[in-house]
């Protein structure tokens, strides 16, 4: 087998492993309603399988190094939620999410023209779910209608992701890891959940999946920066494997305080 063929192979295999998992979590989204579907939706479902194949074709300082530059975008990816909920009660899904995705791309412009260390990243962080959680609050509490899935929900949702890990795994040797890191994390399932969920049912319900997330999204920024720790010191296997326990852990969390919260709510009533 040439070496050619090969790569395209292995490439595809990538494409359709990643693909798998981000149409498995919306699909459970979907079903669950925004507070479940805000927790899946914040796992990393789609930036895991990236990161998992550049650790694969690169060594673990790499992996650090696209972790630091990811860390940051983390914040742009919360201000983009709250750009799409605050426009999605009011405006049509073009102008919502056009919006949304230019205030990202404009923010991750931003922020790739700088070296950040672990200390800026993480102050980044905090300071926008500091302003943006309280803001996103109003905005959670919304009733998921029933969705009837459409015939290209699963397709678009799998080329969407597809096409990103083709991206990562096929540009990171020139583009280095900073770049890589920055595409990794494109919020793919935020984006198919807003093209996809918001003609259908409409903004409110849409907007409030995406309210729901800010907390796990904070979560999701933890686990970036014990990936980069991690990593450095235990190599990019534990790395990867710490960071994904870190979001599974903080979700569950979230989910046992969502739901003593419900019952108490229930006993009071």
């Amino acid at each position: 087998m040439s070496l050619d063929l090969h790569f395209i192979l292995f490439l595809l295999l990538r494409m359709a492993i990643a693909a798998a998992f981000v149409v498995t979590a919306s699909v459970i989204t979907e079903r669950s309603g925004p507070v479940i579907g805000a927790l899946i939706a914040t796992l990393p479902v789609s930036a895991g399988p990236s990161y998992v194949f550049l650790a694969i074709d690169h060594d673990a300082a790499f992996i650090a190094q696209g972790a630091l530059a990811s860390l940051p975008i983390n914040a742009a990816t919360i201000f983009m939620c709250l750009t799409y909920v605050m426009l999605a009660q009011r405006r049509g899904m073009l102008v919502s999410c056009a919006s949304a995705f230019a205030v990202w791309i404009v923010l991750a412009s931003i922020i790739r023209q700088f070296d950040w260390s672990l200390t800026a990243g993480l102050a980044a962080n905090l300071i926008a779910f500091g302003i943006c959680i309280p803001l996103l609050a109003g905005y959670r509490h919304v009733k998921m209608p029933l969705v009837a899935r459409r015939w290209y929900d699963v397709p678009m949702r799998a080329v969407l992701v597809a096409t990103l890990v083709a991206i990562v795994v096929s540009t990171s040797s020139w583009v280095g890891p900073r770049i890589s890191g920055i595409i990794a994390i494109f919020p793919v399932v935020f984006s198919s959940m807003m093209v996809i969920l918001h003609p259908r049912i409409g903004g409110p319900p849409t907007a409030a999946v995406l309210a729901n997330s800010a907390w796990g999204l904070l979560g999701f920024g933890t686990a970036i920066a014990v990936m980069h720790v991690a990593v450095v010191q235990f190599g990019s296997a534990i790395g990867l494997c710490l960071a994904l326990g870190t979001c599974v852990t903080w979700n569950l969390t979230l989910w046992g305080i969502g739901r003593r919260a419900m019952h108490k709510a229930r006993q009071a009533s």
